[in-house]
């Protein structure tokens, strides 16, 4: 492995930052939704969804969201159904409930107002030091730099930091790098332009270095090692876990689903109900619910990954006849396929209940 030179034969970074602003001028997606209004919230909202969501996606999400929750108070007035319901499809919905927690601690403990240090900021639900930084730099006029994804492999290129960005000794050192490269001045644009170098140019794969204002001073570059570095994350291995989901029909053409517990997979969307693998489906349906079952009909598997499990569901179509005394508890309802329900519902559910519309 070849010696890392980190900040050896590399500029000042106040020259390096003054070609990476240049470059973002004429090169930047400025014309974003989130950057051609900047408010706080709005800049909130953006950075949250873009932790996990390509922007191409993430820009029609964003644009319906603020529709739906114009501003910090509509959103902290909101039932939490009605966040998840605008959050479907994006994934990651810890994301969601954070956003509506933190929305309703703003309003509740902070008059309704974004706190303007990197501290208090980061202690709230789902925003972190990164997150705080750019809400900071963006929208309050406070110098913080940030360390997203894009410009951990911006900097770990650059400087040719070696190690998996995840090991607190390497995390400090683009810390430092970061903190290092955020001007005292122009601090908005210089974060918002690596974020767009990161994502545009200094990409994971296939770098665009012949378009990267500081190329001639990489040391990835230099040493031929941009396939290398960042060094990725170790090998895990994911664990698989099968069930059956049992899609319950009436005869009004409407679907059972229960709604999530509020933490793990899905948590607080409505799902259909699952049961293990070798179910009795007859004896299942009338012990939990009461219904008879008239018909089955087998669906399609499929596998759904998320970064922490292999899901692996077999779905099972069961026309059902209600008994007289059939009740349905809290955390249950009736979806009519015709006119699915407005409340946030898991991709593979909103996937099947298009595919049984007639």
């Amino acid at each position: 492995m070849k010696k890392t030179a980190d900040t050896a034969s590399v500029p000042p970074p106040t020259l390096l930052t003054s070609r990476i602003l240049a470059w973002y001028h004429d090169h930047g997606r400025q014309r974003l939704p989130w950057r051609t209004q900047i408010t706080p919230y709005r800049v909130w909202i953006a950075e949250i969804m873009l932790q996990q969501t390509q922007v191409a996606t993430a820009t029609g999400y964003f644009e319906r969201f603020l529709v739906a929750f114009p501003a910090l108070e509509h959103l902290a007035a909101a039932p939490l159904d009605q966040v998840l319901h605008r959050w479907s499809g994006l994934g990651y919905y810890a994301r969601a409930r954070n956003l509506h927690r933190t929305a309703r601690l703003l309003v509740e403990q902070h008059q309704g107002c974004f706190p303007t240090t990197v501290e208090q900021l980061a202690a709230l639900p789902g925003i972190g030091r990164s997150t705080a930084g750019a809400i900071l730099s963006i929208a309050l006029g406070v110098r913080a730099p940030i360390l997203d994804g894009n410009v951990k492999r911006l900097l770990s290129r650059l400087h040719g930091v070696e190690g998996w960005s995840g090991e607190r000794s390497v995390e400090q050192r683009l810390w430092q790098l970061a903190e290092a490269h955020t001007p005292a001045t122009a601090f908005s644009d210089y974060t918002q332009a690596v974020m767009d170098l990161g994502a545009l140019v200094c990409t994971r794969a296939r770098p665009h270095c012949d378009a990267c204002p500081v190329a001639q001073q990489c040391v990835a570059r230099q040493q031929g090692r941009t396939a290398e570095l960042p060094t990725p994350r170790p090998r895990r291995s994911v664990p698989v876990r099968e069930l059956t989901w049992l899609l319950l029909r009436n005869a009004s053409q409407s679907l059972l689903l229960e709604q999530r517990p509020a933490t793990g997979v899905w948590g607080g969307l409505w799902a259909f109900p699952e049961s293990v693998i070798d179910v009795d489906i007859d004896h299942e349906v009338q012990a939990r619910w009461g219904f008879s079952v008239m018909a089955v009909t087998p669906l399609p598997h499929f596998e759904h990954l998320f970064t922490h499990l292999r899901l692996r569901v077999r779905p099972q179509l069961i026309d059902v006849a209600l008994a007289d005394d059939a009740l349905l508890h809290q955390g249950v309802r009736w979806c009519n396929i015709q006119q699915p329900c407005r409340v946030g519902l898991a991709a593979p559910v909103t996937r099947l209940l298009r595919q049984l519309q007639p």
